[in-house]
């Protein structure tokens, strides 16, 4: 397991993360995301609507992996949008990623 899951597993069991793209939007809408974690293989249209959203909001975001390494990170099923709701956490799986 690399450190990215860890931090993905750990901000999930401190209630800092969100999955599913109606889930991460209604969170944008509320101002609450720190960082958006879309996988590659979310489809056109809703990965779009979520990067039109991250902007609007002035969100970060990033493109990453497939969505089965990030679901199972995370311990949920077939899920392609994932939202961090800590800044703290936010930083870290950020600094991970652009390793």
């Amino acid at each position: 397991m690399s450190k990215l899951e860890s931090y993905i597993g750990f901000a999930k069991k401190s209630r800092n993360l969100v999955t599913g793209s109606s889930t991460v939007m209604y969170y944008m809408d509320k101002k609450k995301v720190k960082l958006l974690i879309i996988s590659k293989d979310t489809s056109d249209n809703t990965k779009d609507k979520l990067i039109k959203s991250a902007k609007k909001n002035n969100t970060k975001y990033v493109i990453y992996e497939d969505c089965e390494n990030l679901s199972r990170a995370a311990g949920e099923g077939y899920k392609t949008s994932f939202a961090i709701l800590d800044d703290n956490f936010a930083k870290v799986i950020l600094k991970e990623i652009d390793n």
